[in-house]
């Protein structure tokens, strides 16, 4: 079998232990946790012309390595011009060995890369211990070719939490694996 995600590892040696000294937990299931990583990207454009979402659809199962799904609209907008069921965006979830190599390369070439990054806003969570973040720009993960994609796509990336009672919690989890918060 090959060998775990380094940030998974990461997770196992030296999260855990310092999450159950610091919360007070032995039961490893009680700690908090990531379940999956959910990538989306809302393409509005492709109301006009359909290649701007089949580059979306392209770029996003580029950057997380597994086919997106194209999602559809629920209702008719019609200040938007938008019919129930049309295409008008893509998304992947990310789950195991997938979720943590993504992760990885968030933290470690992508943040990095945006343009005046001063640091994650740490008062994203969600209530229920849940992260989102959004990317203005997809073409700072390293795996697209900036010639190929030429329409500037923002991106969003959730980061779902079991196991969290609070925001807090999960914020403890995510900044022991090395994500980048702003400090105040």
């Amino acid at each position: 079998m090959s060998q775990k995600p380094r940030l998974q590892e990461k997770y196992e040696k030296e999260v855990v232990p310092m999450l159950q000294q610091k919360l007070g937990r032995k039961n490893r299931l009680s700690l908090p946790r990531l379940e999956k990583i959910v990538l989306n990207m809302g393409v509005g454009e492709a109301i006009k012309d359909k290649k701007y979402l089949d580059q979306a659809v392209e770029a996003l199962t580029l950057i997380a390595g597994q086919r997106a799904v194209v999602t559809r609209a629920r209702k008719s907008v019609s200040n938007f011009r938008l019919r129930k069921g049309m295409p008008i965006g893509c998304k992947v979830t990310l789950r195991k060995r997938r979720m943590w190599e993504f992760l990885d390369r968030l933290i470690s070439l992508a943040l990095p890369r945006v343009r005046d990054f001063r640091g994650l806003n740490p008062k994203a969570f969600d209530g229920h211990g849940n992260y989102n973040l959004g990317l203005s720009e997809q073409l700072v993960f390293p795996e697209l070719n900036p010639d190929r994609f030429t329409i500037p796509q923002g991106l969003n990336v959730t980061l779902v939490i079991a196991g969290s009672r609070s925001d807090e919690e999960s914020r403890l989890m995510l900044d022991a694996l090395g994500m980048p918060f702003r400090r105040s």
